[in-house]
């Protein structure tokens, strides 16, 4: 919680810091704005595998973004947007899954192979990201806009346990370990160690001005990095960060 603290307060010193120059930038055809919006979204791989049967639940998370964009006009209607932006990029999700590779600890037991039943996951990504973008005013209120972005991911977590079901150890016709739903029994597991630190994608979106200097905003991240290190191979699938927000912006 502390650290959360001292990211959140160096976040807001950068806003503050660069907001002030804003006055500045007005005067060469460069627009500041501040945008707050929410993320929905999850970390999943490109094609559901077969090996995911079904998604019993997912839970909305605090995926907060917070951000300063600077705005450079290049004429007819074209120009280019960078910032800086604070966001969180978490999922909470409890799937049925069969023949799905992991590893576990069951009591004192280290256990790795294929299970099938039921898999819960948290996953926390609080990060600093910094797009940059092409942009294009399609009328004098809608700018459309797209480019790549680079994250560094400042606080990490990939957590969760299996449940309701059974693990064969090594493969499909290892020893069968049975996985209960109380914390004694289920296969629990923390992969947080293995996730990287930067991660790129690419972005897409829109921004609508509805109301003088205020507007609303929608994005499309899709990141073409997975979560983890290209090492990392208890899980088969590569996981990929794809998370749309919606938000209001506003120009100073």
């Amino acid at each position: 919680m502390n650290k959360m603290k001292k990211i959140l307060a160096t976040a807001l010193m950068a806003v503050f810091t660069l907001a002030a120059g804003a006055q500045h930038c007005m005067r060469s055809n460069v627009d500041v704005a501040l945008r707050i919006g929410y993320s929905v979204g999850g970390t999943a791989p490109v094609g559901l595998p077969a090996e995911i049967r079904h998604l019993n639940s997912y839970t909305l998370q605090p995926n907060l973004q917070a951000g300063i964009d600077v705005h450079k006009a290049l004429g007819c209607g074209w120009g280019v947007l960078s910032g800086l932006r604070l966001e969180n990029k978490g999922m909470n999700i409890d799937a049925r899954v069969k023949n799905y590779h992991t590893a576990v600890v069951q009591g004192d037991q280290h256990l790795e192979g294929m299970f099938t039943g039921n898999v819960k996951t948290k996953v926390t990504e609080w990060m600093f990201t910094l797009p940059v973008e092409a942009t294009f005013d399609v009328a004098r209120n809608v700018r459309l806009k797209a480019g790549p972005y680079v994250s560094w991911v400042v606080s990490r977590s990939f957590d969760g346990y299996v449940h309701g079901g059974y693990l064969r150890v090594s493969n499909p016709t290892g020893a069968k370990v049975n996985m209960g739903e109380d914390e004694g029994t289920r296969g629990n597991y923390d992969f947080s160690a293995s996730m990287r630190r930067m991660q790129w994608g690419v972005s897409a979106g829109v921004d609508w001005t509805f109301w003088r200097n205020v507007g609303a905003y929608f994005d499309l991240n899709w990141g073409l990095t997975g979560i983890h290190h290209s090492d990392f191979k208890t899980i088969d699938q590569t996981l990929y960060p794809i998370f749309g927000t919606v938000g209001l912006v506003c120009r100073l």
